[in-house]
């Protein structure tokens, strides 16, 4: 007589049998979908509609160290690279599935609701107000914040430089002279040769930097644009 090896799936199938019926599993099933769905709704409404939350109660044992981040720092970043940084409310995009599952594994292992979001983004991702790579927070007290997800395409590798001049009034002004000297010189490089040209090069220099002056001026009452060290939290298109 030969001895039939054991298959372990049957096995496992009687045991469901016995424990639990068909209608039964479907029903704890559909329990924990329903469950999970509720929660990522809750959480997207939190994070459309935002709240004024300063602080979540988190375990900070349970915490990155390289997650928190101080708002001088965050200040510092959105200066330098020209990015907002505000509630979740104003970011018009969709919040990908991964920073909603990233919430809920926050949640649960912290027993918390999560409130108070703050996304790091340029200003054409945001809905603002009118008198324009986003990064996920959340605030954790004293004026520090958790990273809890950081998605999309990486920011050009030339922004900070690009977005230089209009970091402060007195980059702007540099900028517009360096500005003005190249293009000068450019189309007069045989005056600097002369010295008896120096102070036409001088001149044609104060014409064509009151040109960029004006072109600058122009363009940013155009468009209501503002420095960088006043738009990084502000709410309105500037």
């Amino acid at each position: 007589m030969l001895i039939q090896s054991t298959n372990i799936e049957d096995k496992l199938r009687k045991h469901k049998s016995r424990n639990t019926s068909h209608n039964e599993i479907l029903h704890q099933v559909k329990a924990i979908f329903d469950t999970d769905l509720k929660k990522e709704t809750r959480i997207e409404n939190e994070l459309s509609s935002g709240s004024n939350l300063n602080e979540n109660n988190l375990n900070f044992d349970l915490l990155e160290t390289e997650n928190i981040f101080h708002i001088s720092s965050i200040r510092d970043t959105c200066i330098d690279y020209r990015l907002r940084f505000l509630d979740s409310k104003y970011f018009k995009n969709q919040f990908p599935q991964e920073a909603i599952s990233k919430i809920k594994t926050l949640e649960k292992s912290h027993n918390i609701i999560l409130q108070g979001f703050k996304v790091m983004a340029p200003s054409k991702l945001f809905k603002l107000e009118n008198p324009d790579d986003p990064l996920l927070f959340i605030p954790i007290g004293n004026d520090y914040f958790y990273l809890v997800h950081k998605w999309g395409n990486d920011l050009h590798p030339f922004r900070k430089w690009l977005m230089l001049p209009f970091k402060t009034f007195e980059n702007l002004i540099l900028s517009a002279l360096i500005v003005s000297f190249l293009l000068t010189y450019a189309f007069n490089s045989a005056l600097l040769a002369d010295d008896l040209a120096s102070a036409k090069f001088l001149i044609l220099f104060l014409f064509m930097f009151k040109s960029v002056v004006g072109i600058i001026i122009f363009y940013a009452f155009s468009q209501g644009k503002n420095f960088n060290t006043v738009i990084w939290n502000s709410k309105y298109s500037k």
